[in-house]
């Protein structure tokens, strides 16, 4: 019967914390617990505030890991697996923890984590477009473009539909930073190989933001026929 009762308490805490937003990813059942691991652990003196400054400096390593490996050698790119690691942490953990502690700021936090989340992507293309090369630079660039665009069709979703999804399809954050730094571990091993890697995921990007904007359009066509009823 205990048993039993710490498991229903369990659960009225996951889905407290997990309500705010639909999750589709892979990893959202082992990442969920893990979180919530995690935030029974987060010293009093951490704030919400404090983890997404976390997150940013993630970001920050993942930048200085492409300058070291363009100056010194890529087995530097390593380091940017750890800065991934912390990235991680922090965006994770950041929100959760204001629900975990019951001090959510919703707008404020929405609206924090967007423009975080935003200017992780730029630090991250911006160091692959110093430490690649030649043609390869362009792939920085319309990397950031297209997960720019993948934000504003979630933002869009969210203004249409009423619900908020970070994930598209079975691919989420937490799955783009493992394919990253599993391309980092690569070319810490073969150098070069990072541009095929790139122009993959831009070419994957490409694809996923066309059917979810299609997807979207027929979702706002059927608003405002609901609109006008």
């Amino acid at each position: 019967m205990e048993c039993n009762t710490k498991r229903e308490k369990v659960a009225v805490v996951h889905q407290k914390l997990f309500t705010d937003r639909e999750r589709t990813n892979i990893l959202r059942g082992g990442e969920q617990k893990l979180i919530l691991f995690l935030l029974k652990k987060v010293p009093g003196w951490v704030t919400p505030n404090f983890m997404t400054g976390i997150g940013m400096l993630g970001s920050v390593v993942v930048f200085v890991a492409f300058i070291l490996a363009y100056h010194y050698g890529n087995t530097h790119l390593l380091i940017g697996i750890g800065g991934l690691l912390i990235n991680w942490l922090g965006d994770s953990l950041d929100g959760r923890l204001a629900y975990y502690r019951h001090i959510p700021r919703k707008w404020y936090g929405f609206t924090l984590d967007i423009v975080m989340d935003w200017l992780s992507i730029v630090l991250i293309g911006l160091g692959y477009y110093f430490y690649a090369s030649g043609p390869y630079q362009v792939l920085a660039f319309l990397f950031v473009v297209l997960y720019g665009w993948s934000m504003i069709i979630a933002l869009l979703r969210y203004k249409i539909t009423g619900n908020y999804r970070i994930d598209t399809g079975h691919l989420g954050p937490t799955e783009l930073r493992v394919i990253i730094s599993l391309i980092l571990l690569a070319e810490s091993l073969i150098t070069g190989i990072i541009g095929y890697f790139a122009m993959a995921i831009s070419a994957l990007l490409l694809i996923i933001n066309t059917v979810d904007t299609q997807k979207l359009l027929k979702e706002g066509d059927a608003r405002d026929k609901a609109d006008r009823v």
